[in-house]
């Protein structure tokens, strides 16, 4: 199996990409690094890779945009498993603190630290890049560069750890979805789906929440994205959570009350979920 997740080697991607492997049973499964959440997608969406693992939310900082709008680009995917990953950051470098002039990682990280970068680097320059083990990368053999980055690759590096952990907020975790091709699975913990309605009208979006509730379903998440076509007009993207034994049953009534409504409609399909430590 070829897996698809965002690059290079050392990113929180990578280590939620060897996750899934063990939990679906493929210890020899070959991992692929690509450059940006959407070359991951559409690595999977082409045929490339078997599947694909990109992030789909944090605790802290939200949905993670780019995910979810390569997901209702592509609505022939389907998800097969989800886990949510505890995010450690560190900074690192080659120098000392007091040195440290800029700092470099991806945008989701660096607004994940934000406090601390506040309190300890104030004067220094924030700069995003690609992914964490990039940023840690660029650092290397820099004395005023520093990255925000998980631990391990600077270990891998040989980078000075100066602090951990560095984000705000210590119960910082990330959820990740594993992407398939293919029949969606209809027995799990949780369901996803996405649609866009037939009009921009008062009590559109309640109408469907309402076919939600009423089958008596707790909506773990729903998010709004920009549909891209006129300004007012959004995609929305719900999870619900699933009894148990019933998730077919529960998929099935679902697309039943909610196809009258939307314009577009995307079930991903029922999934489960995983909370690593």
């Amino acid at each position: 199996m070829r897996l698809a997740f965002l690059g290079p080697e050392g990113t929180y991607g990578e280590r939620a990409a060897r996750e899934m492997l063990t939990l679906e049973g493929i210890p020899d499964g070959e991992l692929v690094a690509c450059t940006g959440l959407r070359a991951v997608v559409e690595h999977v969406a082409d045929g490339r890779c078997d599947g694909a693992v990109v992030p789909v939310e944090n605790s802290v900082e939200g949905g993670v945009t780019a995910s979810l709008d390569a997901l209702w680009s592509h609505r022939d995917l389907s998800i097969r498993r989800a886990v949510v990953l505890p995010i450690r950051h560190a900074l690192l470098s080659s120098g000392s603190l007091q040195d440290i002039k800029e700092v470099l990682s991806h945008p989701q990280a660096l607004a994940q630290c934000s406090g601390w970068l506040a309190t300890h680097l104030p004067g220094a320059l924030q700069l995003p890049t690609s992914s964490t083990a990039e940023a840690a990368r660029m650092v290397r053999g820099s004395r005023f560069r520093a990255a925000i980055a998980d631990r391990a690759v600077g270990e891998r590096l040989e980078l000075q750890q100066l602090a951990f952990p560095v984000n705000d907020v210590a119960a910082n975790c990330t959820r990740f979805l594993l992407l398939q091709r293919g029949k969606r699975l209809r027995e799990g913990d949780v369901a996803s789906l996405a649609f866009s309605l037939h009009r921009n009208a008062p009590g559109a979006l309640i109408e469907a929440l309402q076919a939600i509730a009423g089958l008596g379903l707790n909506m773990s998440r729903i998010e709004s994205r920009p549909s891209k076509r006129e300004l007012g007009e959004y995609v929305f993207f719900v999870d619900v959570e699933l009894p148990k034994g019933k998730a077919s049953e529960i998929l099935d009534a679902l697309e039943a009350h909610l196809q009258p409504l939307c314009e577009h409609l995307s079930q991903f399909g029922a999934y489960p979920s995983s909370d690593l430590t």
